[in-house]
């Protein structure tokens, strides 16, 4: 049966906060018809509640295990000013989080917290190295009460994920502390996923927030396309379902059970007309600075739902999009790496049981680095640093320089592919090139030290940050034309709207002319191999990782391969690379990202 929350078999279920204060009145205004503030019990002579409520729904989304602040980059949002001017601010880190969302329930006795998705996977060594029980434990602390799986929820696959909400010690590596791990406290929703055999979700659908008298419940998605972005043996067994299509459903579910009020968790988002965290996404009209998958999503979604929580695209926005009825309805997500989260004010309406849509207000918020840290959170970080601190602190490199991952064309992705070309030459001295795809180039690599191991000294742990997901190195045959067709997919079918631009190893050069539509972005007569044009008949050798070795990312052709050989793991490779091709004295400086030639 799909839970409520009384139904809810946690361990350690937690009490809510119950504090000593009077039910607000709702504000005046559009909130006029509220019950007189002096009404009252005739019977007992007390007073009664307002008609409205106000409940502070606080959010977040793709934490993806980042404990500790994100570096570089990762660890920055923007920020628009009144002038129209931007600026950066340091931001991430669960030691601020946990004060900021902590300080931000103050004075909000009707408060719940939820996610969209993404909370693990793609871990920096300190929770990925441990299976991601760290960060379990950090929501746990954060008092997280529910969230929605996103596809990395899926990188170990469906029965580690149930590992990772019922408890239990890791089936290969066992317990890592002489505290059996005891799993989430909250539940992670799924009703989109479902077994193949049974076609059942994998975990619950749906979660139903209570307080006295007031009720939420919560729908929980993943996107649909999530099978062509996890490797294979991740989503074994599993189907997933048109994201809309579920949650209408189960929207109807909710409200045969009497509940109103429907908030959908959705781990599919959308992109904004600008980085700023802060923009008007709703000028000059409603939705009009956003695109991609989530409009239409939000646009089809049943009028029940009375908001949308969303993420994959580490985008930070907050929109009205319009309901199937025409009416404007709430879609937000919090960027990233727990740089952000949102407050969102849900009026709730006692007489209906329904939101006050008209009433909703949100913002996305910093989580700046001005604050005290959360000294649980501190504790907890220590623990499990010391844990990782043997593996973790060992140089593997050096760079004159920090490589950042970001651009259609990054520094980052391009050490990796040459990293890549390295190691398959190494396995076979035929290999041409390598690919990477950008999605698993998590982060760049700093120059400034993070801790004692010095400038520009790249440790084991910094390099687990940029690729954690223990994909294998493989060499594949292909022709030259299937070379050709697999560059073309970066910018066609599945790519067209959203392009994935693989990260080339040195001597492969090509125009990407963006001026064009679809399978033309990429100028044919413009690739090449150490100088010389690809011949569509000759056989070439290949590098790629395991996911793309499987057709991921839309990739198809690169799945196409023969003559495989499977390598090591590629954070091996690339350490192996910086290991032999740098020193103290002789650091590797960042490659120039000038192979692709981008016309605009």
């Amino acid at each position: 049966m799909p839970a409520t929350s009384q139904s809810y078999p946690s361990r350690r279920r937690r009490t809510y906060r119950m504090l000593a204060a009077a039910v607000t009145l709702a504000s005046a205004g559009a909130l006029a018809a509220a019950l007189p503030a002096d009404a009252h019990d005739s019977k007992h002579s007390l007073p009664l509640p307002s008609r409205y409520q106000d409940v502070q729904l606080l959010s977040f989304n793709d934490l993806h295990g980042n404990l500790e602040p994100p570096s570089g980059s990762s660890g920055r949002v923007t920020e628009r000013q009144a002038d129209g001017t931007t600026k950066t601010i340091d931001a991430g880190g669960v030691e601020y989080l946990a004060t900021h969302l902590r300080q931000a329930r103050q004075g909000h006795p009707y408060s719940v917290t939820a996610a969209g998705g993404d909370m693990v996977g793609a871990s920096p060594l300190i929770s990925g190295l441990f299976h991601d029980e760290p960060t379990i434990e950090a929501l746990n602390k954060l008092d997280l009460d529910v969230t929605s799986v996103g596809n990395h929820e899926f990188d170990e696959g469906a029965k580690e994920l149930g590992r990772l909400q019922d408890g239990g010690c890791h089936p290969t590596d066992g317990c890592y502390t002489d505290t059996p791990f005891e799993g989430a406290d909250f539940p992670y929703l799924a009703a989109n996923v479902l077994n193949e055999k049974s076609g059942k979700p994998i975990l619950k659908p749906y979660w139903v927030w209570k307080k006295k008298d007031v009720k939420i419940g919560f729908i929980g998605v993943t996107l649909e396309g999530t099978p062509g972005i996890v490797s294979a043996d991740g989503v074994k067994g599993l189907q997933f379902k048109d994201e809309v299509e579920t949650i209408n459903k189960y929207a109807k579910v909710l409200q045969r059970q009497g509940v109103q009020s429907i908030v959908a968790l959705i781990h599919e988002g959308g992109f904004p007309a600008s980085s700023a965290y802060n923009y008007d996404c709703d000028a000059p009209g409603a939705g009009a600075g956003i695109s991609g998958p989530i409009v239409d999503i939000a646009k089809n979604v049943t009028p029940a739902v009375d908001a949308l929580v969303t993420g994959h695209t580490h985008n930070a926005y907050v929109c009205t999009v319009n309901d199937p009825a025409g009416r404007p309805r709430m879609v937000t997500s919090a960027s990233s790496f727990g740089r952000l989260y949102t407050d969102t004010t849900l009026t709730y309406d006692r007489f209906t049981g329904d939101i006050a849509r008209t009433a909703v207000k949100s913002a996305n918020h910093v989580v700046t680095r001005d604050v005290p840290k959360a000294p649980d959170m501190t504790q907890l970080i220590s623990k499990w640093n010391t844990l990782a601190a043997p593996i973790g602190n060992r140089p593997i490199g050096y760079i004159s320089a920090d490589v950042p991952n970001t651009g259609t064309e990054s520094p980052m992705g391009d050490l990796i592919a040459d990293a890549q070309l390295a190691y398959g030459k190494q396995l076979d001295p035929e290999t041409d090139l390598a690919l990477m795809n950008p999605g698993g180039v998590r982060a760049g690599l700093t120059y400034a030290a993070k801790a004692s191991e010095g400038d520009g000294v790249v440790t084991y742990a910094e390099g687990f940050t940029v690729q954690p997901f223990a994909n294998t190195v493989n060499l594949q045959d292909f022709t030259g034309a299937q070379v050709i067709q697999a560059l073309k997919e970066q910018v066609s079918g599945s790519n067209a709207a959203a392009p994935k631009i693989l990260q080339p190893s040195s001597g492969l050069t090509y125009t990407l002319d963006l001026t064009k539509a679809g399978a033309d972005r990429v100028v044919t007569d413009s690739i090449r191999l150490n100088g010389a044009p690809i011949d569509p008949a000759a056989t070439y050798r290949v590098a790629t990782n395991s996911f793309l070795a499987g057709g991921g990312d839309g990739f198809t052709t690169l799945g196409l391969g023969t003559n495989d050989l499977v390598g090591t793991d590629d954070l091996a490779a690339l350490a192996q690379y910086l290991t032999a091709g740098s020193s103290a004295t002789s650091p590797i400086a960042p490659p120039v990202p000038n192979r692709i030639t981008i016309v605009q």
